[in-house]
């Protein structure tokens, strides 16, 4: 046996240790002959540096510092679920599914939601490469030194996995770990972590991987996203995962029915205190990987999968002071300043009261006794009022009447769940909303520039409005407090290089009353510029699908602004993308203008992401479901027998992969 083979026995043999240990949680080798065997496999490597492989054993132990992580675009776009908190809500659910595909043949896996943070690892050729966190979806921060210190995560899989995939998880940590830093932390002085989850998402952004692995940090996996259609199942995808090294947990389980969904709720329900990490709820899932594709995605979410939300925890704390906040847009929040409480893992000190219809309501007064419930939701909200307990002298809630940043007056239009500001251009936090919406990642994404910094230098005098920032120059920026010349450099070369962002995110980071990403997307599709957009009419604007009277008449208000189109001039001056660049064109037509597509089956040419894009560029719409206004299905193999019945039921034309490639060609 030469040298390369010995060091590469001697890494299998503790993957395999590994594997048993932090996956099985059945060690079959002590913890000093591991030891042994792992300086044997350093001092072997130190020798032999040609040899060397980053997923080695040796390498978990951490080290390398990261003092920026680079953002980085997911290939595959990380959705959020969708949330249901009542039975019914997952009857309904299921119903939707059933419409889609057509069937109620129907399998479900059920899978604990649990605590943490959400991770994506890609892998090459069986190899780990690079670990994401979720960021926003669409692009996350690269975090691979630290996720190579996580021992569950296996570094290198073996030949009878799929070869090239994504896996997706939740990086957790276990209670009892977590109780053990703490004590660990109290005992040298220090303050205590707040709860797991929090501690595991901060813990990924540590600069040296070294103090990573020194966390008991654990990861959890629960999707397989690959191009290989090796499993038609996500059950038996996880089951093979498990077998490779993956650690999925033991719980997962199939329902034959929605029945049975709801015997693994009510279980889990029970149980979950008994559980090593924190959970909140269960993920359902269809467990046809080829339904899942039929079924697709929402703009935020997929359609085959929801989350089921166990009971929130519920406490009970004294109200000192409502106090309003205002948003970007003007729009105010009534918050409710409370008593500190312990609430699920966290100290409670502040609930949204939403608005004030909600504080009518529930007849919500200062010094009240509030039952306040976290649930699904990240913020606090109080559900309640404790009447045996107000105070003799307790007056109705007044509502403000005035903004509490400029007093300019509060107006209510009807239809509006909330009150505004309408001092656009000259209340602070309105000026400082709009230019951190403007620099946040999905709009202009600027590098090297955050919230806080906004907030100083419109506190400075620098800048009043989005445009300004490209005025800024380094030396107007240096004496800022905690600025250094290369941070002034890089927030200068981060604001020029937002030049090159295209038209459709520009549109959204105006923040245009309304305009989503989604909807930015339609707008800039349908009217190609900025200049054709401000021009159009009322009429024109709800003829743009998805576009109604709300959203039109939010345009109209804008594109007549005369502060809004001097802006929009100045933006034009500075060189930003504000139309579809001639490359963008070039791919689109109208050839399938006003058609209705809808896709099914299993493709070869391209893949149906690229199917439904084709679509679009052409200036045709996709949907899920078969309908009266459906004029062509594009039907791949092993397209659902009831979607062919259906189509062939309602007379839409069946055409072929290559048949709509002949139709755009």
């Amino acid at each position: 046996m030469n040298i390369q083979q010995k060091i590469q026995l001697l890494r299998e043999e503790l993957r395999q240790h590994n594997y048993n240990y932090y996956v099985l949680d059945n060690a079959t080798i002590s913890d000093y002959d591991f030891d042994i065997k792992l300086k044997e496999l350093e001092m072997l490597e130190n020798e032999h540096p040609a040899f060397f492989d980053s997923n080695s054993p040796t390498q978990i132990v951490g080290g390398t510092i990261t003092k920026k992580f680079n953002t980085v675009v997911h290939k595959n776009r990380m959705y959020s679920l969708d949330n249901s908190y009542s039975k019914e809500d997952l009857l309904d659910w299921e119903k939707r599914v059933e419409k889609v595909l057509g069937t109620s043949a129907l399998e479900f896996t059920c899978e604990l939601k649990f605590d943490g943070a959400s991770i994506n690892l890609t892998y090459e050729n069986g190899q780990f490469v690079k670990a994401v966190t979720r960021g926003d979806g669409f692009q996350g921060d690269e975090v691979t030194n630290n996720i190579r210190t996580i021992r569950s995560i296996p570094l290198s899989i073996k030949n009878d996995f799929v070869r090239n995939f994504e896996m997706r998880g939740e990086i957790v940590l276990p209670i009892d770990g977590f109780h053990k830093m703490n004590e660990e932390r109290v005992a040298n002085g220090e303050e205590a972590y707040r709860n797991p989850r929090n501690t595991a998402s901060g813990s990924l952004k540590l600069q040296d991987s070294a103090e990573v692995a020194k966390r008991p940090l654990d990861c959890l996996l629960y999707q397989i996203v690959t191009e290989e259609r090796k499993y038609k199942t996500h059950f038996e995808s996880l089951e093979n995962a498990r077998k490779v090294g993956f650690k999925v947990p033991e719980t997962i389980s199939l329902a034959k029915s929605i029945d049975e969904v709801f015997d693994f709720v009510n279980h889990w329900d029970a149980k979950r205190h008994n559980l090593p990490y924190e959970t909140d709820g269960v993920v359902i899932k269809v467990n046809n990987l080829q339904q899942q594709e039929e079924l697709g995605y929402t703009a935020k979410a997929p359609r085959w999968a929801i989350a089921y939300k166990f009971k929130a925890e519920q406490v009970a704390t004294v109200l000192n002071e409502i106090t309003y906040q205002v948003g970007r847009t003007g729009a105010i929040t009534p918050v409710a300043n409370l008593e500190p409480v312990q609430l699920a893992g966290t100290t409670v000190k502040r609930a949204s009261l939403h608005n004030a219809d909600q504080i009518e309501k529930l007849d919500i007064r200062e010094k009240d006794t509030v039952f306040v419930e976290k649930g699904g939701e990240i913020i606090p909200k109080i559900i309640a009022v404790d009447f045996t307990k107000r105070p003799e002298n307790s007056e109705p809630t007044q509502y403000a009447t005035n903004c509490p940043e400029c007093n300019t007056q509060l107006i209510r239009t009807e239809g509006d769940a909330k009150h505004y500001c309408p001092n656009e251009f000259g209340c602070a936090p309105q000026i400082t909303g709009r230019i951190q919406h403007f620099i946040s990642r999905k709009a202009m994404d600027i590098d090297g520039l955050g919230g806080e910094t906004v907030d100083l230098l419109r506190k400075e005098g620098l800048i009043q409005n989005y445009a300004d920032l490209y005025d800024l120059k380094v030396a107007q920026v240096i004496p800022l407090e905690r600025m250094a010349e290369k941070s002034a450099q890089n927030m200068v070369d981060g604001i020029q290089k937002s030049k090159e962002i295209p038209f459709e995110k520009v549109l959204f980071a105006l923040g245009i009353r309304f305009v989503g990403e989604t909807v930015a997307k339609k707008l800039a599709k349908h009217f190609k510029s900025i200049d054709n957009l401000m021009s159009a009419t009322f009429e024109e604007l709800i003829h743009v699908d998805e576009i109604g009277d709300r959203i039109a008449q939010s345009i109209i208000d804008f594109s007549s602004d005369l502060g809004n189109i001097q802006l929009i001039n100045r933006l034009k001056s500075y060189g930003l993308q504000l139309e579809v660049s001639a490359e963008s064109l070039e791919n689109q037509t109208d050839k399938l203008q006003g058609q209705i597509f809808v896709v099914s089956g299993v493709f070869h040419q391209m893949s149906r992401n690229e199917l439904k894009k084709a679509i679009e560029d052409n200036g045709g719409k996709v949907s899920s479901s078969i309908s009266k206004k459906t004029n062509f299905i594009v039907a791949g193999d092993n397209m659902g027998p009831s979607k062919l019945t259906k189509a062939q039921d309602l007379g839409v034309l069946i055409i072929s992969e290559q048949d709509f490639i002949d139709k755009i060609s």
